[in-house]
C-alpha cells in the first residue's frame, strides 16, 4: 500500500499517498499551469515529495506566462519541422509580450509560411498534446539530436557562453543535467521533442486559440555576426482569446502612434541616411518642441538650486579611464580618434568633465550640495540593430546634472531630486509612473563588473531604498542593472496606452569622486570626498520627444503645440482680417499661421485637423463684422463669435496650463 507523505499547499498542510503529482494537488483547477516548489518552477506531472511547500502558478503572473509562451513556442517548432522537415532549431524563450523561435531554412519565411505554421499550430494545440520531461546524459542527448547542429552546439557549451546562450530558453548546459521534453499524443506515441529545461503546460490545449505568429525576420545565431543568420518567427500567446485581442488592438494602437509615422507627417523631424543611422534632425516644428523642452527644464533646474555649466563634445581618452568607463563602457563608446600623438574620444557620458569643474579649485562644505547641469550632447555608439527612431539614437542631448553633497546631505538631496523629476513628468502628462530600484549583481563574473566594496554598496542601496520609500510609489527591485559605479532609481512611467517607459534616472556614486580626487573641506577642517550624484530627468530630450509624441498620438498639450493657433478664412477676402487678429495673438506670446493656400475650405479644415492644431480660428463675414473669430477645437466641437479679446484670454490661459491638450 502507497506511503503517506505531507505536504504544504495554499498555507494548509495536506496528507496523501506517495506517488501523488502536483497536478493531483491542483485537480479541478485548470488555471494552474506549473508549481513552484522552494522557489523552483516544476511540471504538473511531477511527484510530489514529502515535506515540500507548494505554490500554484497561473497565468496572471509572469511565471505561469512565461511557461505558456514557452510551450507555445514548443509547438512553433513543432509545426515547423513538420512542413519544413529540413529546418534546424536554434532556441525559443519568451520575451515580453510573447516568445521566439530561431530557424535555419534555406529560404526566409512569407506571410503565407506564418498562415500555414498558425492552421498547423491550432492542430497540433487541438490534439492534446501533453509536455513529458526526460533527463538524459549529454552523449546521449548528443546522440539523439545528431541531426540538431545548434542543439549540439549548446550540449558542447560549458560555463557562462552556454548560460547567456540558452537564457530563458529551456536549455540546461555547462555540466547540468541535460532534459528533453517530448509532446506526446493521446495514444502514448512522442510526437516531437526538443532539448530543454522546462517546465510547460500539462497539454497544448491550454493554448486555446490566443495564440497568433506575429512576423519572421533575420537573427544572427546567439546574436553574433560572426555566426550563421537564422530565421527568427515572433509570436505572442495570453491566457484567453479576450486578452489576445486586446493585445492586437494596443498593437494597432500603437501603430497609429508611432513617432516616426507622426514625426514625419507633422513634419517634426526626420533621419536623413546622410547623416547615418541614430541621427536625428528636427524640423522646425519640432525644434519648438525641443526649445519649449530646454526652456522649461532650464528655468526648473534653476529653481531648484542648479548652476548651468558646458562642456565640449570630445576629450582625451585619458579622461574616461580615469572615471572608469574605459573599458567597462568602451562598447558603447565611438571608436577612438588619433590627433597630436593622442587618443581621442566623442563624448558618452558629461560626467567626467563636470567632475573637472568641481576640482578646478578648493571646496568647501559650506558650498554643498554642489549642483551643475548642462544640456549636454553624448554620442553613443548603439548596435544598429536596436537604434529606433528618437527611443534609440546615437546622438542624443541629455539634461544631465550632478549634485556634490557630503554622504549626511544624500537622503535629502535624492529626495529633492526624486520631487523634481515627478513633478516635471507630471508638467508633461506623465503621472502613472513607479520607482524601479538597479542594484549590483551578487555573485559570479557579472558581481566582477561593479567596481567599490560591498559596504559602499549596501549603504548607497539602503540610501536610494529607505528614499524612495516616502513617495508611497510601487518600487520594483533590478538586481545587476545598476551603472558599474553605484546604484540606481529610475523611474518607470505609463503612458496614455499602458506601455512602460524609463525615464528619468538617479544614481549614487561613491567611485568617481575618489577617482578623481574630488574634496571638500570639512567644518572641522579635515580633507573629505563627496557623494556624487547624477539625475537625468528628462533622461535624452530626443527619446522624451518620441514618447511624448506617441503618448499624445501629436495632438500635444497647448503649450507645447508647435502651432497654437491656425487661421483658416471661409473666403480670400478675409484673409487680411484673420492676419490682424494672428498678429494680435503673437503680441500675447502665441505661436500662429495662417492658411493662405489655394485649398477650398472644406479641405483647409481637413488639413488642421491632420496637423492636430488645437485651435483653428474661422473667420467670415459675422466674425469680421462682430471683430470676432470662431473655434475649432481638435475634437471637431465649434464656438462660434468668440470676441478676439476673449479668444485670446482663453488661449493664454490653455498655454499657461500645462495639462490642457
Amino acid at each position: 500500500m502507497p506511503a503517506e507523505i505531507t505536504v504544504h499547499v495554499a498555507g494548509s498542510e495536506r496528507s496523501v499517498t506517495e506517488g501523488t503529482t502536483y497536478g493531483d494537488l491542483f485537480e479541478g483547477d485548470r488555471s494552474v499551469l506549473v508549481a513552484r516548489v522552494g522557489g523552483e518552477l516544476r511540471d504538473l506531472h511531477v511527484p510530489a515529495a514529502d515535506g515540500e511547500v507548494v505554490e500554484p502558478v497561473t497565468a496572471a503572473e509572469q511565471d505561469g506566462l512565461d511557461v505558456l509562451r514557452h510551450s507555445a513556442a514548443h509547438v512553433l517548432a513543432q509545426a515547423v519541422q513538420e512542413l519544413h522537415p529540413d529546418a534546424k532549431l536554434g532556441i525559443g524563450p519568451p520575451i515580453r509580450d510573447g516568445f521566439y523561435y530561431d530557424f535555419d531554412v534555406e529560404t526566409p519565411f512569407t506571410p503565407e509560411d506564418l498562415k500555414a505554421l498558425e492552421k498547423t499550430m491550432q492542430r497540433i494545440v487541438n490534439e492534446g498534446q501533453t509536455f513529458r520531461r526526460r533527463e538524459v546524459s549529454d552523449d546521449d542527448a548528443a546522440h539523439e539530436l545528431a541531426a540538431e547542429p545548434y542543439k549540439i552546439e549548446l550540449i558542447g557549451l560549458k560555463g557562462g557562453a552556454a548560460e547567456d546562450a540558452a537564457e530563458g530558453a529551456g536549455v540546461e548546459v555547462g555540466g547540468a543535467q541535460l532534459t528533453i521534453y517530448d509532446n506526446v499524443r493521446r495514444d502514448g506515441s512522442v510526437a516531437w521533442g526538443d532539448l530543454c529545461r522546462g517546465p510547460h503546460v500539462p497539454t497544448t490545449k491550454v493554448l486555446g486559440n490566443a495564440f497568433k505568429l506575429m512576423r519572421s525576420a533575420a537573427a544572427y545565431w546567439r546574436g553574433s555576426e560572426k555566426n550563421p543568420q537564422l530565421q527568427r518567427v515572433y509570436g505572442t500567446a495570453w491566457p484567453t482569446k479576450d486578452e489576445l485581442k486586446a493585445y492586437l488592438d494596443r498593437l494597432a494602437e500603437a501603430e497609429k502612434r508611432d513617432h516616426r509615422k507622426l514625426g514625419a507627417e507633422l513634419d517634426l523631424y526626420s533621419f536623413p541616411d546622410e547623416l547615418g543611422s541614430g541621427m536625428a534632425v528636427f524640423h522646425p516644428k519640432g525644434g519648438v518642441i525641443k526649445r519649449e523642452m530646454e526652456d522649461y527644464v532650464r528655468r526648473r533646474h534653476i529653481e531648484e538650486g542648479f548652476q548651468y555649466v558646458g562642456t565640449p563634445h570630445i576629450s582625451k581618452a585619458g579622461l574616461f579611464h580615469t572615471s572608469g568607463h574605459l573599458p567597462y563602457y568602451a562598447d558603447t563608446m565611438f571608436p577612438p580618434m588619433e590627433m597630436e600623438h593622442a587618443e581621442y574620444r566623442l563624448k558618452a557620458m558629461n560626467c567626467p568633465m563636470h567632475n573637472l569643474i568641481f576640482r578646478s579649485r578648493g571646496r568647501s562644505y559650506r558650498e554643498l550640495p554642489m549642483r551643475l547641469f548642462e544640456f549636454g550632447s553624448v554620442y553613443r555608439f548603439e548596435k544598429s540593430g536596436v537604434v529606433h527612431g528618437l527611443t534609440r539614437v546615437r546622438a542624443m542631448t541629455q539634461d544631465d546634472s550632478h549634485s556634490y553633497v557630503t554622504p549626511e546631505q544624500a537622503p535629502a538631496e535624492i529626495e529633492h531630486l526624486l520631487r523634481f523629476v515627478t513633478g516635471l513628468l507630471k508638467d508633461f502628462g506623465l503621472d502613472d509612473y513607479y520607482f524601479e530600484i538597479s542594484t549590483r549583481a551578487t555573485e559570479g563574473e557579472k558581481k566582477d563588473k561593479f567596481i567599490g566594496s560591498d559596504e559602499q554598496w549596501e549603504a548607497a542601496t539602503a540610501v536610494l531604498r529607505d528614499t524612495a520609500a516616502q513617495f508611497g510609489v510601487d518600487l520594483v527591485e533590478d538586481p545587476g542593472g545598476a551603472a558599474f559605479y553605484g546604484p540606481k532609481i529610475s523611474v518607470q512611467a505609463r503612458d496614455a496606452i499602458g506601455r512602460t517607459w524609463q525615464m528619468s534616472t538617479i544614481q549614487y556614486d561613491f567611485n568617481q569622486p575618489h577617482r578623481f580626487g574630488l574634496e571638500y573641506q570639512a567644518a572641522d577642517g579635515s580633507r573629505q570626498e563627496p557623494v556624487m550624484i547624477h539625475s537625468a530627468k528628462f533622461g535624452s530630450i530626443e527619446r522624451f520627444i518620441g514618447v511624448l509624441v506617441e503618448h499624445y498620438a501629436g495632438a500635444f498639450p497647448v503649450w507645447l503645440s508647435p502651432v497654437q493657433a491656425l487661421g483658416v478664412p471661409v473666403a480670400e477676402e478675409f484673409d487680411d482680417y484673420l492676419r490682424g487678429v494672428l498678429d494680435q495673438m503673437r503680441g500675447h506670446g502665441i505661436r500662429t499661421e495662417l492658411d493662405a493656400s489655394d485649398d477650398r475650405f472644406p479641405k483647409k479644415i481637413r488639413n488642421a485637423s491632420k496637423a492636430k492644431v488645437p485651435y483653428v480660428l474661422i473667420a467670415g463675414e459675422d466674425d469680421r463684422s462682430a471683430g470676432a473669430v470662431s473655434f475649432r477645437y481638435r475634437d471637431g466641437s465649434q464656438k462660434n463669435g468668440v470676441p478676439v479679446a476673449e479668444a485670446i484670454a482663453e488661449i493664454v490661459a490653455a498655454i499657461e496650463d500645462k495639462r490642457q491638450v
